[in-house]
């Protein structure tokens, strides 16, 4: 029983002796390896903002490199700790590539979809945007997907190879968003006021371009008031603030002035027997 003990320590000690410098250089390459794959990233990340790439392809750019460094950083591992052999590897490369082309041909269709949002330019980060029934600023384009900022402050990831194959509104493409609301006056009102009052409450607004100029126009003679189309123009940023604030201050400018904004009545008849 001792003998074998003693066989077991010894081949123990052989192997620790033998496999301890490959553990210890191959944590040694895999440190090293992310952090300089870091290093090369943001190294990156500077010369393309000194060199003003458009931030949508950085991105892009910078976490397809980070990937690829990485994935070559662990097969560097491995083939130091001897955990796969050269041959083992191509074959495995080979089989695993296929197997993932099968089981990932979505999210291949996502990376090629991203690639063509890169070339084409449909939108880039910063955009207002309405794509697959969402609607949006466009924060991040990732090498899979595209995140989108709604209005009530949710995020949302949309697979880009949705995005590349669907329709997509660009509100921030000219430069110049259109805010359309409708605002209804009583049939006894004074149209040219209202109209003279609303303008008035758009050209005080700093949000509001004056070129192109707001514009107040009938649209529609509807049951109970005389419908107003109110279109300020603004930046796509400012699209929010400019909707909420004509609508608030229009109301309160028209109050004022006197001029109802009318709501829906109904006369009831009561006959007794």
């Amino acid at each position: 029983m001792e003998e074998l003990l003693n066989e077991y320590l010894a081949k123990t000690i052989t192997w620790t002796k033998d496999f301890a410098p490959k553990f210890i250089i191959g944590i040694a390459i895999l440190v090293i390896g992310f952090w300089l794959s870091k290093i090369v990233v943001n190294t990156l990340r500077k010369l393309m903002t000194r060199f003003k790439v458009d931030e949508t392809l950085k991105r892009f750019s910078l976490d397809l490199i980070g990937m690829i460094l990485k994935f070559v950083v662990i097969i560097t591992t491995a083939l130091k700790l001897g955990i796969v052999k050269e041959t083992m590897l191509i074959t495995a490369v080979g089989a695993m590539a296929f197997a993932i082309g099968m089981a990932l041909q979505g999210s291949l269709g996502n990376f090629a979809g991203g690639a063509l949002i890169m070339v084409f330019k449909p939108f880039k980060v910063g955009d207002l945007i309405e794509v697959q029934g969402i609607f949006g600023e466009v924060q991040e384009i990732q090498i899979f997907n595209t995140k989108i900022l709604t209005p009530s402050n949710k995020t949302a990831f949309i697979p880009n190879g949705a995005l590349s194959n669907g329709n997509i509104i660009n509100f921030s493409k000219a430069g110049e968003f259109r805010v359309d609301l409708t605002i209804g006056i009583s049939y006894n009102a004074d149209i040219d006021q209202a109209k003279e009052i609303l303008l008035d409450v758009m050209g005080k607004d700093p949000n509001v371009l004056k070129n192109p100029a707001p514009m107040v126009r009938v649209s529609e003679l509807a049951d109970s008031s005389v419908n107003l189309a109110v279109r300020p123009w603004t930046k796509p940023k400012n699209y929010w603030d400019v909707y909420f604030n004509t609508l608030e201050n229009s109301k309160k400018a028209l109050d004022k002035a006197g001029i109802e904004i009318p709501f829906p009545q109904r006369d009831v008849h009561v006959f007794k027997h």
